[in-house]
């Protein structure tokens, strides 16, 4: 598994014309850190995850990954230049393909063998319970197996960091419920950075070494659930 590594807002702040959507955000994210990114809609915190995966660009401020600046107003390293993996709230898995292919997919972009990203990709299918599941269709499979699918596509290539965009929002309750302590220790086994973005504080709380509230583009409270994954009662 690739080293996990730090990620850093510096005065972050993102604007359209003379609106501003996110206002000097400072945060420090440790390596291995799991940081849920809470808020109503609106809030921003789906534009913080793009200005991480590389999809937007800064209006001012830094942002770093490991000991690396990838973004200010200057500069925007592309997304394929920050060795992250990101879970999607619509699975976005290509229906052409089967589910080993859709999961050896990242590894055959990068020039992995078809073998090779195959045995890869079988690998991390089983991380995720779906061992049997690799020749099968994604249209076959209910909404939780695609969602845990997609997951099994990002941990594939050994992402240094992980963005979640609302990725249990679509399922019912008790999928949720179920999918979300998967993640939580799927995660925790890796030791992978991660940044999880949800309206949920159950899913927060479950997921999150600290959950950063977010409000108007604004970070207003940061609750802190270290060394204790499930602690729901916790969150304030």
């Amino acid at each position: 598994m690739t080293r996990a590594v730090p990620i850093e807002l510096k005065s972050l702040r993102w604007s359209v014309g003379n609106l501003t959507i996110l206002h000097d955000l400072s945060l420090t994210i440790a390596a291995g850190e799991v940081v849920a990114l809470l808020g109503p809609s609106g809030c921003g915190k789906s534009t913080l995850l793009k200005l991480l995966a590389g999809l937007l660009q800064p209006s001012a401020g830094e942002l770093w990954i490991g000991d690396r600046c990838v973004a200010s107003a200057r500069h925007c390293d592309a997304p394929e230049q920050r060795h992250l993996g990101m879970v999607f709230q619509d699975y976005a898995l290509w229906p052409h393909m089967t589910v080993a292919q859709n999961v050896a997919f990242p590894l055959r972009m990068r020039g992995v063998s078809k073998s090779t990203a195959r045995l890869q990709a079988d690998a991390a299918l089983a991380q995720v319970a779906l061992a049997d599941f690799g020749d099968r269709k994604p249209a076959l499979l209910s909404g939780g197996q695609q969602q845990r699918v997609a997951l099994a596509r990002a941990l594939v290539a050994k992402p240094a960091i992980l963005l979640f965009d609302e990725p249990l929002s679509n399922l019912d309750r008790d999928l949720r419920e179920t999918l979300v302590h998967t993640m939580a220790d799927l995660l925790r086994a890796a030791g992978i950075t991660a940044v999880y973005v949800t309206h949920d504080r159950e899913e927060a709380s479950t997921l999150a070494d600290r959950i950063v509230h977010l409000a108007q583009g604004r970070i207003v409270s940061i609750t802190h659930l270290k060394g204790n994954p499930h602690a729901i009662s916790r969150v304030s």
